[in-house]
């Protein structure tokens, strides 16, 4: 069932991914989607989940209201219409590489663009919600779980890495570290997807909402690949 309650407390968007944090401890709980804008929380659980059970989870910072404002049957995006601004990005970042080399047709030329462009676009979406990215970022990712920081640094890490390949400076210094970031998180990925966790992907920040799915780890993968063919081909 889909309950919706009314939460106090939020100002920022890390307390939506703390607040989610806190609320999927609760047993029966399988999904939480909390809305800043709308000072809301909705839960997908096997039964009912009362105020008092979900207050005693969460810091006294955050209290939700004493009975739910409505009761929704769920009406889930398709995956594909979920992941439509991943694959628009794929699409501008492709016609942007063509562009680029139509006339010499390097492929390993066009690998390096289309690495770099891909960096950069990822790292702007990153970038325009920064605090809120650390804490989405920390749910999957390993490194990011263990050294918060890391979060932090990700977005500023990617757009260097852009500009390494784009400019060919140190690229294989670039290359190698594709290899170590981007294969951290796709292990964090693949065991998400192998938990069956519901989580958002923070692959383009926290201001477009996508969901954690096979999408993500093909990315992640088509990356490491190319890099790999560069080192070693």
């Amino acid at each position: 069932m889909n309950q919706k309650f009314t939460l106090t407390g939020m100002n920022c968007k890390s307390c939506e991914a703390k607040v989610s944090e806190y609320l999927k401890t609760v047993p029966h709980v399988s999904a939480v989607e909390v809305s800043l804008e709308n000072s809301e929380v909705s839960l997908i659980s096997s039964k009912a989940i009362d105020v008092e059970t979900l207050n005693q989870v969460l810091p006294q910072k955050y209290r939700v209201q004493n009975q739910p404002i409505a009761q929704i049957t769920p009406q889930t995006p398709s995956k594909m219409r979920q992941l439509q601004p991943l694959f628009l990005l794929f699409f501008y970042l492709i016609c942007a590489t063509f562009a680029l080399n139509y006339e010499t047709g390097v492929t390993a030329a066009a690998m390096l663009d289309f690495m770099g462009l891909f960096y950069i676009a990822f790292a702007f979406f990153k970038l325009l919600d920064l605090k809120g990215f650390p804490p989405s970022f920390s749910m999957y990712d390993p490194l990011a779980k263990r050294i918060p920081i890391y979060g932090w640094v990700y977005p500023f890490l990617e757009t260097l890495l852009g500009i390494m390949l784009l400019t060919r400076w140190q690229t294989t210094i670039a290359l190698w570290a594709t290899l170590v970031v981007l294969g951290i998180t796709t292990i964090g990925v693949a065991k998400t997807l192998m938990n069956k966790q519901k989580i958002k992907c923070a692959c383009l920040g926290t201001a477009l909402k996508l969901p954690m799915t096979e999408a993500t780890l093909i990315e992640n993968t088509l990356m490491i690949a190319m890099a790999l063919f560069m080192l070693f081909a």
